[in-house]
């Protein structure tokens, strides 16, 4: 079987670590017509689309992406194209799985992290919904909606489930915003009462944080808002080395965009030496959904592999090895 894919690289070093990605995919016998798309920032400039026409027609026909960074200005200027990718195709649950990588050093390289955080991916402040009331005076809508909160616990209760997963844990703000972090926590609750089976529990997101910090071993499953569920994501990379070793999935109904969460680091572009783990670890989520499950797992355990030796690392990580090294690397892991 061939699966039909949307690549969109992206910019800076997004066309590196795509090309890495594409090498490795090909190597685990799964195969793959790809369907190439140039998203960059000076495309969107020039088009003034936030998700240039021919990128979404081709998305309207594969239903699944693999996409790199895309830089997003600060500030002002074009919406970022995550957010408008998430718009017009409803992915409303950003999933992403944060893990100890073998022998990466970090503060935290003696404990065994594990968690998967489930992020509502398509209201809250996202909404994008800001008035300047007066002069010097905006305000910004928070939007939660039953709809929303509901499907995107049932994601993630689904999900613990089907992965043997333990617990899942709520983090919110309802002490203080008691609508609509209310809300949301009225329909997590409804859908842990579905399944008895899994722990539930509730924590406020600024304990949450502390405890993410102090205690990151304890966290199973997390099910956010989207704004807390963008800070904590980053949060939680942060313990395992970064969001250059973690990956991302935006997920719909009928539709998946698969995506390095990192940016563009346009300081390196063009040098050869950026990390493609967070894209490939990104593709072995892919790959788990399209159903190529064996592939999936000989991937994941071959990046494993090359962090474990040791000797073909990025600089970024402590190594000396190219993006294709690396990519290499992994290759001859995979049997």
């Amino acid at each position: 079987m061939t699966h039909n894919v949307t690549l969109i690289p992206g910019d800076g070093i997004g066309p590196e670590v795509a090309e890495a990605t594409v090498r490795v995919l090909a190597a685990t016998g799964v195969r793959f017509d790809w369907d190439r798309q140039e998203v960059t920032a000076d495309i969107i400039r020039a088009t003034g689309e936030s998700i240039p026409t021919p990128a979404v027609e081709s998305l309207k026909v594969t239903r699944l992406g693999l996409k790199g960074p895309v830089t997003t200005p600060v500030g002002g200027g074009f919406q970022s194209v995550n957010v408008a990718l998430r718009k017009k195709f409803d992915l409303y649950a950003n999933v992403r799985p944060v893990k100890t990588v073998p022998k990466l050093r970090t503060r935290f390289e003696d404990l065994k992290i594990d968690m998967v955080i489930f992020r509502e991916n398509t209201e809250d402040l996202y909404s994008g919904l800001e008035v300047e009331v007066v002069n010097d005076v905006v305000t910004s809508l928070k939007v939660i909606t039953r709809r929303a909160s509901l499907r995107i616990a049932h994601a993630a209760f689904q999900f613990a489930r089907e992965h043997g997963r333990g617990k899942v844990t709520a983090i919110h703000k309802a002490n203080i915003l008691k609508k609509a972090d209310g809300l949301f926590l009225q329909c997590c609750r409804e859908v842990a009462a579905m399944h008895p089976g899994i722990k539930y529990t509730e924590m406020i997101v600024d304990n949450a944080s502390m405890q993410l910090v102090a205690r990151p071993e304890t966290f199973d499953v997390l099910l956010l808002p989207n704004l807390y569920g963008d800070i904590i994501s980053d949060l939680a990379a942060g313990l395992v080395g970064g969001l250059g070793v973690v990956p991302g999935a935006n997920l719909g109904d009928d539709c998946a965009v698969f995506e390095s969460v990192h940016g563009s680091a346009p300081d390196i572009a063009g040098k050869g030496v950026a990390n493609p783990t967070a894209m490939m670890m990104s593709a072995v989520l892919m790959l788990e959904y399209i159903r190529e499950r064996d592939a999936s797992r000989r991937l994941e355990k071959a990046i494993d592999a090359v962090y474990e030796e040791g000797t073909s690392l990025t600089a970024d990580v402590g190594g000396k090895a190219t993006t294709m090294e690396f990519a290499e690397a992994v290759i001859s892991k995979l049997g």
